[in-house]
Protein backbone atom coordinates (compact mmCIF):
# COMPACT_ATOMS: atom_id res chain seq x y z
CA UNK A 1 0.00 0.00 0.00
CA UNK A 2 1.38 3.10 -0.83
CA UNK A 3 1.83 6.04 1.58
CA UNK A 4 -1.39 8.06 0.18
CA UNK A 5 -3.57 4.98 0.29
CA UNK A 6 -6.47 4.85 2.23
CA UNK A 7 -8.54 1.80 3.78
CA UNK A 8 -12.00 2.57 3.06
CA UNK A 9 -14.73 0.62 4.21
CA UNK A 10 -18.31 0.69 1.87
CA UNK A 11 -21.48 0.03 4.03
CA UNK A 12 -24.30 -0.37 1.18
CA UNK A 13 -27.46 -2.72 0.95
CA UNK A 14 -27.41 -2.42 -2.44
CA UNK A 15 -24.60 -3.54 -5.19
CA UNK A 16 -23.56 -4.89 -7.89
CA UNK A 17 -24.47 -7.56 -9.63
CA UNK A 18 -27.48 -5.86 -8.70
CA UNK A 19 -28.54 -3.68 -11.70
CA UNK A 20 -29.96 -0.27 -10.45
CA UNK A 21 -28.34 3.31 -10.71
CA UNK A 22 -27.09 3.39 -7.13
CA UNK A 23 -25.50 -0.07 -7.10
CA UNK A 24 -23.57 0.57 -10.57
CA UNK A 25 -22.85 4.16 -9.05
CA UNK A 26 -20.91 2.31 -6.12
CA UNK A 27 -19.25 -0.44 -8.14
CA UNK A 28 -17.71 1.60 -10.32
CA UNK A 29 -16.30 3.77 -7.34
CA UNK A 30 -15.18 0.71 -5.65
CA UNK A 31 -13.15 -0.08 -9.04
CA UNK A 32 -11.75 3.48 -9.35
CA UNK A 33 -10.26 3.83 -5.74
CA UNK A 34 -8.61 0.58 -5.79
CA UNK A 35 -7.35 1.35 -9.02
CA UNK A 36 -5.67 4.59 -7.61
CA UNK A 37 -4.14 2.39 -5.24
CA UNK A 38 -6.85 2.39 -2.12
CA UNK A 39 -8.02 -0.36 -0.05
CA UNK A 40 -11.19 -0.82 -0.20
CA UNK A 41 -13.63 -3.60 1.96
CA UNK A 42 -17.24 -4.13 1.58
CA UNK A 43 -20.22 -4.40 3.48
CA UNK A 44 -23.47 -5.75 2.27
CA UNK A 45 -26.74 -7.77 2.88
CA UNK A 46 -26.19 -11.15 1.48
CA UNK A 47 -28.54 -12.04 -1.98
CA UNK A 48 -30.43 -15.02 -2.23
CA UNK A 49 -28.41 -17.74 -3.33
CA UNK A 50 -25.32 -16.17 -2.43
CA UNK A 51 -22.42 -17.93 0.01
CA UNK A 52 -22.29 -16.61 3.51
CA UNK A 53 -18.37 -14.75 3.40
CA UNK A 54 -16.64 -11.99 4.94
CA UNK A 55 -18.55 -8.79 4.67
CA UNK A 56 -21.90 -10.26 3.49
CA UNK A 57 -24.45 -9.74 5.96
CA UNK A 58 -27.48 -11.69 6.56
CA UNK A 59 -30.66 -10.13 4.90
CA UNK A 60 -34.53 -9.94 4.41
CA UNK A 61 -36.52 -8.46 1.82
CA UNK A 62 -38.43 -5.49 2.48
CA UNK A 63 -42.18 -6.51 2.86
CA UNK A 64 -43.77 -4.10 0.23
CA UNK A 65 -40.73 -4.31 -2.40
CA UNK A 66 -39.25 -7.88 -2.55
CA UNK A 67 -36.62 -7.18 -4.70
CA UNK A 68 -35.01 -4.87 -2.15
CA UNK A 69 -33.11 -6.42 0.65
CA UNK A 70 -32.28 -5.22 3.92
CA UNK A 71 -29.16 -6.27 5.59
CA UNK A 72 -29.53 -6.66 9.42
CA UNK A 73 -26.17 -6.47 11.39
CA UNK A 74 -25.37 -5.01 15.11
CA UNK A 75 -23.44 -2.09 15.80
CA UNK A 76 -21.15 -4.50 17.92
CA UNK A 77 -20.84 -6.80 14.73
CA UNK A 78 -19.67 -3.88 12.62
CA UNK A 79 -17.21 -2.38 15.62
CA UNK A 80 -15.17 -5.42 15.79
CA UNK A 81 -15.50 -5.83 11.68
CA UNK A 82 -14.12 -2.08 11.50
CA UNK A 83 -12.00 -2.30 14.37
CA UNK A 84 -10.16 -5.89 12.96
CA UNK A 85 -9.90 -4.53 9.05
CA UNK A 86 -8.23 -1.16 10.25
CA UNK A 87 -10.56 1.09 8.18
CA UNK A 88 -9.60 4.44 8.38
CA UNK A 89 -13.12 5.88 6.95
CA UNK A 90 -16.60 4.58 6.13
CA UNK A 91 -18.62 5.28 3.47
CA UNK A 92 -22.21 4.88 4.40
CA UNK A 93 -24.64 4.92 0.80
CA UNK A 94 -28.22 3.93 2.33
CA UNK A 95 -30.15 4.30 5.22
CA UNK A 96 -31.36 1.18 6.01
CA UNK A 97 -30.62 -1.06 9.61
CA UNK A 98 -27.32 -2.10 7.96
CA UNK A 99 -25.97 1.45 7.08
CA UNK A 100 -27.54 2.53 11.04
CA UNK A 101 -25.86 -0.27 12.69
CA UNK A 102 -22.40 1.17 10.77
CA UNK A 103 -22.89 4.36 11.56
CA UNK A 104 -23.01 3.82 15.33
CA UNK A 105 -20.22 1.44 15.34
CA UNK A 106 -17.96 4.25 13.38
CA UNK A 107 -19.00 6.95 16.22
CA UNK A 108 -18.18 4.72 19.06
CA UNK A 109 -14.26 3.92 17.05
CA UNK A 110 -13.99 7.88 16.24
CA UNK A 111 -14.00 6.60 12.68
CA UNK A 112 -14.87 9.57 10.21
CA UNK A 113 -18.14 8.25 8.29
CA UNK A 114 -18.92 9.54 5.03
CA UNK A 115 -22.82 9.38 3.85
CA UNK A 116 -24.04 9.57 0.71
CA UNK A 117 -27.98 10.58 -0.14
CA UNK A 118 -29.09 8.46 -3.32
CA UNK A 119 -32.45 7.87 -2.72
CA UNK A 120 -35.93 10.14 -2.49
CA UNK A 121 -37.26 7.62 0.35
CA UNK A 122 -39.72 9.92 2.29
CA UNK A 123 -41.35 10.30 -1.63
CA UNK A 124 -41.60 6.96 -2.34
CA UNK A 125 -43.76 6.34 0.98
CA UNK A 126 -47.02 8.15 -0.79
CA UNK A 127 -47.02 5.71 -3.74
CA UNK A 128 -46.99 2.41 -1.59
CA UNK A 129 -49.74 4.23 0.26
CA UNK A 130 -47.90 5.01 3.28
CA UNK A 131 -48.09 8.80 3.01
CA UNK A 132 -48.38 8.94 6.71
CA UNK A 133 -44.72 7.61 7.12
CA UNK A 134 -43.21 10.44 4.75
CA UNK A 135 -42.60 12.94 7.68
CA UNK A 136 -41.31 10.71 9.76
CA UNK A 137 -39.41 9.69 6.81
CA UNK A 138 -37.66 12.74 6.62
CA UNK A 139 -36.88 13.29 10.49
CA UNK A 140 -35.15 9.82 10.75
CA UNK A 141 -33.24 10.56 7.18
CA UNK A 142 -32.36 14.29 8.45
CA UNK A 143 -30.91 12.92 11.74
CA UNK A 144 -28.96 10.17 10.21
CA UNK A 145 -26.86 12.24 7.93
CA UNK A 146 -26.43 14.73 10.21
CA UNK A 147 -24.99 12.45 12.25
CA UNK A 148 -22.08 11.90 9.70
CA UNK A 149 -19.23 14.02 8.95
CA UNK A 150 -20.36 14.47 5.25
CA UNK A 151 -23.26 13.61 3.17
CA UNK A 152 -22.57 13.50 -0.28
CA UNK A 153 -25.53 14.25 -2.85
CA UNK A 154 -25.89 13.74 -6.84
CA UNK A 155 -27.16 16.90 -8.07
CA UNK A 156 -27.85 21.02 -7.44
CA UNK A 157 -31.26 20.48 -6.57
CA UNK A 158 -31.14 17.94 -4.10
CA UNK A 159 -28.82 19.65 -2.23
CA UNK A 160 -30.76 22.69 -2.18
CA UNK A 161 -33.96 20.56 -0.92
CA UNK A 162 -31.92 18.78 1.38
CA UNK A 163 -30.40 21.92 2.55
CA UNK A 164 -33.95 23.38 3.23
CA UNK A 165 -35.06 20.83 5.34
CA UNK A 166 -31.91 20.68 7.81
CA UNK A 167 -29.67 18.52 6.25
CA UNK A 168 -26.42 19.70 7.02
CA UNK A 169 -22.76 19.29 5.40
CA UNK A 170 -23.74 18.50 2.24
CA UNK A 171 -21.44 18.59 -1.12
CA UNK A 172 -22.61 17.41 -4.34
CA UNK A 173 -20.66 14.49 -5.88
CA UNK A 174 -22.07 13.87 -9.46
CA UNK A 175 -22.08 11.29 -11.54
CA UNK A 176 -20.39 10.10 -15.15
CA UNK A 177 -21.18 8.27 -18.47
CA UNK A 178 -19.30 5.40 -20.00
CA UNK A 179 -19.23 7.04 -23.48
CA UNK A 180 -17.98 3.82 -25.11
CA UNK A 181 -20.27 1.67 -24.00
CA UNK A 182 -23.29 3.97 -24.54
CA UNK A 183 -23.29 5.06 -28.02
CA UNK A 184 -25.42 5.47 -31.65
CA UNK A 185 -22.73 2.98 -33.13
CA UNK A 186 -24.59 0.11 -31.11
CA UNK A 187 -27.63 0.75 -33.14
CA UNK A 188 -29.04 -2.96 -34.18
CA UNK A 189 -31.73 -2.74 -37.06
CA UNK A 190 -32.48 -6.70 -36.34
CA UNK A 191 -33.16 -5.83 -33.06
CA UNK A 192 -35.92 -3.33 -34.33
CA UNK A 193 -37.38 -5.53 -37.09
CA UNK A 194 -37.22 -8.45 -34.48
CA UNK A 195 -39.89 -5.98 -33.25
CA UNK A 196 -41.99 -6.19 -36.50
CA UNK A 197 -40.55 -2.17 -37.20
CA UNK A 198 -39.67 -0.79 -40.32
CA UNK A 199 -38.17 2.54 -41.26
CA UNK A 200 -41.15 4.81 -40.42
CA UNK A 201 -41.79 2.38 -37.21
CA UNK A 202 -40.93 4.37 -33.92
CA UNK A 203 -39.40 2.66 -31.01
CA UNK A 204 -39.83 3.95 -27.76
CA UNK A 205 -37.35 3.11 -24.74
CA UNK A 206 -37.89 3.47 -21.18
CA UNK A 207 -35.19 2.04 -18.99
CA UNK A 208 -35.28 2.11 -14.82
CA UNK A 209 -37.68 0.25 -12.12
CA UNK A 210 -41.15 -0.77 -12.70
CA UNK A 211 -42.52 0.81 -9.65
CA UNK A 212 -45.22 3.03 -8.82
CA UNK A 213 -42.50 5.90 -7.79
CA UNK A 214 -41.52 6.22 -11.40
CA UNK A 215 -44.97 7.33 -12.70
CA UNK A 216 -45.17 5.52 -15.93
CA UNK A 217 -49.04 5.84 -15.88
CA UNK A 218 -48.90 9.16 -18.00
CA UNK A 219 -46.30 7.60 -20.75
CA UNK A 220 -48.41 4.49 -21.00
CA UNK A 221 -51.74 6.32 -21.81
CA UNK A 222 -49.96 8.78 -24.00
CA UNK A 223 -48.60 4.91 -25.58
CA UNK A 224 -52.16 3.88 -26.42
CA UNK A 225 -53.02 7.41 -27.87
CA UNK A 226 -49.94 7.21 -30.39
CA UNK A 227 -51.12 4.12 -31.53
CA UNK A 228 -54.74 5.10 -31.82
CA UNK A 229 -53.54 7.96 -34.03
CA UNK A 230 -52.18 5.05 -36.30
CA UNK A 231 -48.55 5.62 -35.67
CA UNK A 232 -46.58 2.18 -36.05
CA UNK A 233 -44.68 2.26 -32.50
CA UNK A 234 -43.62 0.10 -29.75
CA UNK A 235 -43.25 0.83 -26.06
CA UNK A 236 -39.83 -1.27 -24.66
CA UNK A 237 -39.76 -1.13 -20.74
CA UNK A 238 -36.63 -2.27 -19.45
CA UNK A 239 -36.11 -2.92 -15.99
CA UNK A 240 -38.02 -4.81 -13.10
CA UNK A 241 -40.00 -3.85 -10.36
CA UNK A 242 -43.31 -4.99 -9.03
CA UNK A 243 -45.65 -3.26 -11.70
CA UNK A 244 -43.84 -5.76 -14.21
CA UNK A 245 -46.32 -8.41 -13.71
CA UNK A 246 -49.08 -6.63 -15.01
CA UNK A 247 -47.06 -4.46 -17.82
CA UNK A 248 -45.80 -7.64 -19.27
CA UNK A 249 -49.79 -7.94 -20.03
CA UNK A 250 -49.82 -5.22 -22.45
CA UNK A 251 -47.70 -6.86 -25.02
CA UNK A 252 -51.11 -6.86 -27.41
CA UNK A 253 -50.97 -3.43 -26.93
CA UNK A 254 -47.16 -2.53 -28.02
CA UNK A 255 -46.50 -2.51 -24.55
CA UNK A 256 -42.74 -5.07 -24.16
CA UNK A 257 -41.19 -5.79 -20.83
CA UNK A 258 -37.51 -7.31 -21.61
CA UNK A 259 -36.86 -7.29 -17.99
CA UNK A 260 -32.84 -6.25 -16.72
CA UNK A 261 -30.39 -5.61 -19.59
CA UNK A 262 -26.83 -5.13 -19.11
CA UNK A 263 -23.60 -4.24 -20.91
CA UNK A 264 -23.70 -4.58 -24.60
CA UNK A 265 -27.42 -5.60 -24.35
CA UNK A 266 -28.80 -2.52 -22.56
CA UNK A 267 -26.22 -0.45 -24.44
CA UNK A 268 -28.29 -1.93 -28.37
CA UNK A 269 -31.43 -1.48 -26.93
CA UNK A 270 -30.68 2.39 -25.76
CA UNK A 271 -28.68 3.15 -29.84
CA UNK A 272 -31.76 1.09 -31.27
CA UNK A 273 -34.73 3.50 -29.82
CA UNK A 274 -35.81 6.41 -31.42
CA UNK A 275 -36.79 8.54 -27.61
CA UNK A 276 -36.08 7.70 -24.49
CA UNK A 277 -39.28 8.45 -22.57
CA UNK A 278 -38.56 8.92 -18.36
CA UNK A 279 -41.78 10.27 -16.82
CA UNK A 280 -40.26 9.83 -12.81
CA UNK A 281 -40.63 12.85 -10.98
CA UNK A 282 -38.56 11.30 -7.69
CA UNK A 283 -35.20 11.52 -9.15
CA UNK A 284 -31.83 12.51 -7.02
CA UNK A 285 -29.64 12.43 -10.41
CA UNK A 286 -31.11 9.92 -12.88
CA UNK A 287 -28.24 8.23 -14.41
CA UNK A 288 -30.41 6.26 -17.36
CA UNK A 289 -31.47 9.89 -18.66
CA UNK A 290 -27.19 10.62 -18.88
CA UNK A 291 -26.87 6.84 -20.53
CA UNK A 292 -29.49 7.75 -23.28
CA UNK A 293 -28.25 11.25 -24.02
CA UNK A 294 -24.77 8.94 -24.63
CA UNK A 295 -26.75 6.65 -26.68
CA UNK A 296 -27.61 9.48 -29.22
CA UNK A 297 -31.11 9.57 -27.73
CA UNK A 298 -33.62 12.62 -27.52
CA UNK A 299 -34.76 13.07 -24.35
CA UNK A 300 -38.99 13.61 -22.92
CA UNK A 301 -39.21 14.14 -19.50
CA UNK A 302 -40.97 16.20 -16.86
CA UNK A 303 -39.56 19.00 -15.96
CA UNK A 304 -38.33 17.72 -12.53
CA UNK A 305 -35.43 18.15 -10.32
CA UNK A 306 -32.51 16.12 -10.44
CA UNK A 307 -33.90 15.13 -14.30
CA UNK A 308 -33.74 18.65 -15.88
CA UNK A 309 -29.78 18.91 -14.57
CA UNK A 310 -29.45 16.42 -17.36
CA UNK A 311 -31.75 17.60 -19.74
CA UNK A 312 -32.20 21.50 -21.14
CA UNK A 313 -35.79 21.66 -22.49
CA UNK A 314 -35.54 22.56 -26.78
CA UNK A 315 -31.91 21.42 -26.30
CA UNK A 316 -31.58 17.74 -25.57
CA UNK A 317 -35.47 17.08 -25.62
CA UNK A 318 -38.49 18.14 -24.43
CA UNK A 319 -39.41 19.18 -20.43
CA UNK A 320 -43.36 18.94 -19.89
CA UNK A 321 -44.67 20.94 -16.90
CA UNK A 322 -45.64 18.20 -13.67
CA UNK A 323 -48.87 16.53 -14.35
CA UNK A 324 -49.23 17.13 -18.04
CA UNK A 325 -50.39 15.26 -20.99
CA UNK A 326 -47.45 13.19 -22.33
CA UNK A 327 -49.45 12.51 -25.71
CA UNK A 328 -48.91 15.83 -28.00
CA UNK A 329 -44.92 15.91 -27.31
CA UNK A 330 -44.82 12.57 -27.98
CA UNK A 331 -46.74 12.35 -30.72
CA UNK A 332 -44.66 15.57 -32.22
CA UNK A 333 -41.22 13.37 -31.62
CA UNK A 334 -42.26 10.35 -32.83
CA UNK A 335 -43.20 12.36 -36.45
CA UNK A 336 -40.30 14.78 -36.30
CA UNK A 337 -37.10 13.23 -37.55
CA UNK A 338 -35.24 16.05 -37.93
CA UNK A 339 -36.20 17.85 -34.28
CA UNK A 340 -35.09 13.88 -32.56
CA UNK A 341 -31.65 14.40 -34.56
CA UNK A 342 -31.20 17.36 -33.10
CA UNK A 343 -31.74 16.43 -30.01
CA UNK A 344 -29.96 13.78 -29.89
CA UNK A 345 -26.88 15.22 -31.30
CA UNK A 346 -27.08 17.81 -28.76
CA UNK A 347 -27.31 15.11 -25.61
CA UNK A 348 -24.16 12.87 -27.10
CA UNK A 349 -22.24 16.45 -27.32
CA UNK A 350 -23.22 17.24 -23.44
CA UNK A 351 -22.70 13.24 -22.66
CA UNK A 352 -18.94 13.38 -23.65
CA UNK A 353 -18.56 15.92 -21.46
CA UNK A 354 -19.79 14.04 -18.47
CA UNK A 355 -16.65 12.14 -16.74
CA UNK A 356 -16.33 9.50 -14.45
CA UNK A 357 -13.27 10.95 -13.65
CA UNK A 358 -13.96 14.02 -11.73
CA UNK A 359 -16.52 12.24 -10.27
CA UNK A 360 -14.25 9.97 -8.44
CA UNK A 361 -11.66 12.69 -8.38
CA UNK A 362 -14.77 14.05 -5.65
CA UNK A 363 -14.98 11.46 -4.21
CA UNK A 364 -11.32 10.77 -3.27
CA UNK A 365 -10.68 14.66 -2.18
CA UNK A 366 -14.25 14.13 0.23
CA UNK A 367 -12.22 11.13 1.97
CA UNK A 368 -9.39 13.06 2.63
CA UNK A 369 -10.41 15.92 3.79
CA UNK A 370 -12.53 13.89 6.57
CA UNK A 371 -8.99 12.19 7.20
CA UNK A 372 -7.51 14.96 7.22
CA UNK A 373 -10.13 17.22 10.06
CA UNK A 374 -10.42 14.35 12.03
CA UNK A 375 -9.54 14.47 15.74
CA UNK A 376 -7.61 11.75 17.44
CA UNK A 377 -8.85 9.52 19.30
CA UNK A 378 -9.17 10.17 23.41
Amino acid sequence: MTETAMRVTLVTETYPPEINGVAITLGRAVEALQARGHEVTLIRPRQAGESPSPGLMPALPLFFYRQVRIGCATPITLQRWLRDWGSEIVHIATEGPLGLAALIAARRLHIPAVTSFHTNFDQYAAHYGLSLLGHGARIYLRAFHNAGKLTLVPSQSTLDRLQAQGFQQLRRWGRGVDTVRFHPQWRDDALRESLGLGPEGRLLLYVGRLAPEKNLTPLITAFRTLRRNGLTAVLVLVGDGPLRPGFSRLSQEGILCVGMQQGMDLARWYASADLFCFPSCSETFGNVVLEAEASGLPILAYDCPGVNEQVSDAVHGLLLPPGSDWAPMLQLLSKDSGLRQKFGAAGRLRAESQSWVHSFDVLEAAYREQLGSEPAPP
